[in-house]
């Protein structure tokens, strides 16, 4: 049968145990359902190198509107979703607080991402870059435009 990346998990994601993947942000997930050949080519590019790829669960309701997503439950079939609870509720409120944004699905991509060490792919660098002087241990930001250079 088909294997898909759920079974490749190597850690839950929040306990520590840092293994650097990619967080998408929902910039990401609408490039997918744009059908955005640069992004399918780099999607299947992460896959045939084993990364992590993770989705805040923010994220998905972010960019998903029901049986017109079909690309973007593709990609889900493949990344480790990453819920939001209520410890991780309580640190994105503080990153917000210490950077005086409202957006808490930006402060939990930065957080969920900075906890594994990962990368962040995303239309929103700006912000997401304010919020990543706030947390330790992200990776490196990433646009769609980086993804037509070199990776």
């Amino acid at each position: 049968g088909k294997r898909t990346w759920r079974n490749h998990r190597r850690d839950d994601g929040y306990r520590g145990e840092k293994v650097a993947g990619v967080t998408l942000d929902t910039g990401a997930l609408i490039a997918a359902d744009r059908d955005d050949p640069i992004f399918w080519t780099w999607w299947k590019r992460k896959l045939a190198q084993s990364i992590v790829l993770s989705v805040p669960t923010p994220v998905v309701a972010q960019a998903w509107r029901g049986a017109h997503s079909a690309r973007i439950g593709q990609i889900l079939k493949c990344c480790r979703e990453m819920p939001m609870t209520a410890e991780c509720s309580k640190a994105v409120g503080e990153i917000c607080g210490k950077s005086g944004t409202s957006d808490v699905v930006d402060a939990f991509v930065v957080w969920s991402a900075s906890r594994r060490g990962d990368d962040v792919l995303t239309g929103d660098p700006e912000d997401l870059s304010a919020l990543a002087g706030h947390i330790e241990g992200l990776g490196r930001i990433k646009t769609m435009s980086d993804l037509r250079k070199a990776d």
